[in-house]
């Protein structure tokens, strides 16, 4: 009786230390485990674009210094390039797969981007995941049932550059792009912004390629269905879903031969941003020569025309606007033309934008002071 009594004790003390042993690791488990923190989105935000290499080198430190001295309060950075490149190491399968986060040798360690988006969120500069959809030569050329084929062959088909691009119509290129947003949230992006949404942009793409997963579907029900897919997918964890769109779309009245009409996927999303760089429209818009040379006129029209096309669609998206701050032919774009592209918002009641440069090269001189 004695021994029984001593021998239930005895387990009932190891129980015990096991409990806290157990409580131990679990507390300093947790200590350890950096905690994720999602800003709300500013009601006004005013962003720079940060490309793969931009954000892999010092000159992100750079921007972020902007950021704190100027109005911008967000940074949109390159979480998957057009080349397909992730910007660190993933633990998406299919990432991992065809070595989009390894692919030019270079990456984001887990620290640096800890210490990025903790340093962004201090100083309240709203971070953003650019994530490319269907411009990915990577994943084309890895998985070739992925991309888009000839009509003569069924091979790839190739751009003018000689790369390849996904089918829009796989639902596994969309689930990919998912995939990498869920994961951008989780380790602290407070929004996903996808670009590429849409078919190749040349002519000849209609009479060269064949898409066996139609169904007799025309390309800008393709784009509603699978930006529809996209934000039930990710709403429920609370991800904002964002895309970007070609500028003209707000203006021309079809789907310009890529999948964008504007009253197809306005509705879809949480903010569309149209690429409205002045340097992108045809001479003769808006009854103008030269649209490059006419910054204020060629976003005042474009804005007057993505209000109207947006007025009569029901849950529409909030309008963000990207604008140029880079030059592509005559004339050189200053601070006078990038703000001249900010007036024409702001009389149109936009007053959130995003800067555009592809070397993520900024004419600080366009930006106001923080106040």
């Amino acid at each position: 009786m004695q021994t029984t009594r001593i021998g239930a004790i005895v387990l009932l003390a190891l129980l015990v230390i096991a409990c806290e042993d157990r409580g131990k690791a679990n507390a300093q488990t947790s200590a350890a485990a950096p905690q994720v923190v999602h800003v709300p989105a500013p009601d006004t935000l005013r962003g720079l674009y940060v490309n793969r290499w931009a954000a892999l080198g010092s000159k992100l430190k750079r921007l972020i210094e902007v950021a704190k001295k100027t109005e911008v309060n967000a940074l949109v950075i390159d979480v998957k390039d057009d080349r397909g490149f992730v910007l660190y190491r993933s633990n998406v399968p299919l990432a991992r797969e065809i070595g989009a986060d390894t692919a030019d040798g270079h990456w984001m360690s887990a620290s640096k981007l800890r210490a990025v988006l903790d340093t962004m969120i201090a100083n309240g500069i709203y971070p953003i995941a650019r994530i490319v959809v269907a411009k990915d030569p990577l994943l084309a050329r890895k998985r070739l049932e992925l991309a888009i084929k000839r009509k003569s062959d069924l091979k790839p088909w190739l751009d003018k550059n000689g790369n390849p691009w996904l089918d829009p119509h796989q639902r596994a290129v969309w689930q990919y792009a998912a995939d990498l947003a869920r994961e951008a949230y989780d380790l602290g992006f407070s929004e996903v912004q996808f670009d590429y949404v849409r078919f190749p942009d040349e002519r000849r793409l209609a009479a060269e390629t064949v898409y066996p997963l139609s169904n007799g579907r025309p390309r800008a029900q393709v784009i509603r269905d699978q930006l529809g897919y996209m934000r039930r997918t990710l709403k429920p964890q609370g991800i904002r879903v964002t895309a970007d769109v070609f500028g003209l779309t707000a203006t021309d009245t079809t789907d310009m031969g890529i999948g964008q009409r504007w009253e197809m996927f306005v509705d879809q999303v949480d903010v569309v941003l149209p690429m409205v760089y002045p340097s992108h429209f045809a001479r003769g818009t808006y009854r103008l020569r030269n649209p490059n040379a006419h910054p204020y006129k060629t976003i005042d029209n474009a804005l007057k025309d993505a209000i109207a096309r947006t007025k009569p669609v029901a849950n529409a998206a909030k309008i963000i606007p990207w604008y140029q701050d880079f030059t592509l032919g005559a004339p050189h774009y200053y601070a006078a033309q990038v703000r001249a592209q900010k007036k024409a918002g702001y009389d149109n009641g936009f007053q959130s934008w995003i800067l555009w440069n592809p070397k993520s090269n900024y004419t600080v001189a366009a930006l106001e002071p923080r106040t």
